[in-house]
């Protein structure tokens, strides 16, 4: 049991030190009237300190905030910098197709390579692009209710794809409903949505017989909610009700694209109708795409009905634009290479062990979840295997003290739980340090 006044007195300590080491990030913050949460997006407000530090500079896997520390960056862009930051490659071709033009809304021929690398990688053989994995994933949603005439999306409770409407979905004490926190919904998301338990497939199951599901969106493996792994079979079984009741199925790639150069898909066998995936494609630089296999290619090509050229709401003016083509092209082709994954795995490796042989050591009830080369620890064990008792088991003053704590001492975790990623630019060094920061973590917290 944790003390929870000793984690109080800790918690304060820690965002007492964050404050005074960093006047200039606290500065910037305090004149950003004029925008909306004092941040740029919203989200920057998950600070565990009280406040966000401010970036200078970022390469490889180190960020330089505008105090002057530097920190291993874990976080890498909540996957967005998967390949590092500013990796050379990617630089320089972004630097070359700006400087030569960005936004023409003609093709190059980087298009078709990468569109080629990601059949490779991933199976599904016909490809378009988008800026963001949400935008991939609307526009997939689209595609498939026209094909299907079928109203609604199977979701995973608890599941991250973005800001789809129809994703933000849960189970509470069996019952679906809104996420908690839902901005604006158009409508109740159980009108357009069915969900079930992540590694649940009686569930699942119940939820496809109604008839109406036009496709099952998901995350091979859960991420945003804490990284929780499929039960042997599972995900097979997934795969044989989907085709019983003929059912697309979609894989949401963008974080468990950590799993290998082909993400979960490739890394184990799956073969979804279609792909999305987003954030680390472009190394940086907004992109993302969706991939299509070519029997659904093949149906939406004979709905001659379908506008996909003018008004039809599956793209926009910058998607597929020629700078985030160049930049995927650069990113796929030299910096998150299949042999850069075999290192990036080993990394994950090395950190989950450096977690468990601390969590070992003072005998907690804590685990860590890898994929690929992402690791996390939980709060839990065994480890989670919904969505929804992965929510239960969060802790968030718990949460906040590791993640100031780990700050104070020069390493960045992912702010929305305890996720650490590998980039390529990652070291043994770093992981080894963050392994010994987190041990005096958990000393202090529980010393007698």
């Amino acid at each position: 049991m944790i003390d929870r006044d000793r984690l109080a007195g800790l918690l304060s300590r820690e965002r007492a030190a964050f404050a005074e080491r960093n006047p200039r990030s606290a500065a910037e913050y305090a004149k950003a009237g004029h925008l909306f949460g004092r941040v740029p997006m919203t989200w920057m407000n998950k600070k565990a300190a009280g406040f966000p530090l401010y970036l200078d500079s970022a390469v490889g896997a180190v960020v330089t905030d505008v105090d002057g520390h530097e920190y291993t960056d874990f976080c890498l862009g909540d996957t967005a910098a998967m390949a590092g930051h500013a990796p050379e490659q990617t630089a320089e071709a972004v630097q070359r197709r700006f400087a030569s033009g960005a936004c023409a809304m003609l093709p190059t021929p980087d298009a078709a390579w990468v569109g080629a690398e990601l059949t490779r990688r991933f199976g599904v053989t016909e490809w378009s692009f988008a800026l963001t994995a949400t935008d991939a994933n609307r526009w997939v949603i689209r595609l498939l209710r026209a094909i299907t005439g079928r109203p609604r999306i199977l979701f995973n409770s608890y599941c991250y794809h973005g800001s789809v409407d129809e994703s933000l979905i849960v189970l509470e004490d069996g019952r679906p409903r809104n996420r908690e926190g839902n901005v604006g919904a158009p409508v109740d998301v159980t009108v357009t949505s069915r969900v079930a338990e992540y590694n649940d497939l009686a569930g699942l199951e119940r939820e496809l017989a109604h008839g109406d599901v036009a496709a099952v969106v998901m995350e091979p493996a859960l991420t945003n909610i804490g990284i929780v792994l499929p039960e042997p079979g599972y995900l097979d079984g997934v795969r044989e009700l989907t085709r019983r009741y003929d059912t697309f199925l979609v894989n949401d790639e963008t974080h468990t694209f950590s799993a290998g150069p082909g993400g979960a898909t490739k890394a184990w066998n799956l073969t979804p109708d279609v792909v999305t995936i987003g954030k680390a494609i472009g190394g940086g630089i907004p992109a993302a795409a969706y991939g299509l296999s070519a029997e659904v290619a093949a149906r939406i090509n004979t709905m001659k009905e379908l506008d996909l050229v003018d008004m039809g709401g599956v793209g926009g003016t910058l998607a597929g634009n020629a700078l985030s083509i160049a930049a995927t092209r650069a990113t796929l082709e030299h910096v998150l290479t299949d042999a850069a994954f075999e290192r990036m795995t080993a990394l994950a490796e090395r950190f989950a062990a450096g977690v468990q042989a601390v969590i070992a050591a003072h005998d907690l009830p804590w685990s860590v979840s890898r994929l690929g080369a992402r690791a996390e620890y939980r709060f839990a064990s065994p480890a989670p295997r919904t969505g929804t008792e992965s929510a239960a088991k969060a802790d968030p003053d718990l949460e906040d003290y590791l993640h100031v704590y780990l700050a104070n001492r020069g390493i960045l975790l992912t702010p929305f739980h305890n996720m650490a990623l590998m980039s390529p630019a990652t070291t043994e060094a770093q992981v080894d340090h963050h392994r010994t920061v987190f041990a005096r973590a958990v000393e202090e917290l529980y010393r007698a």
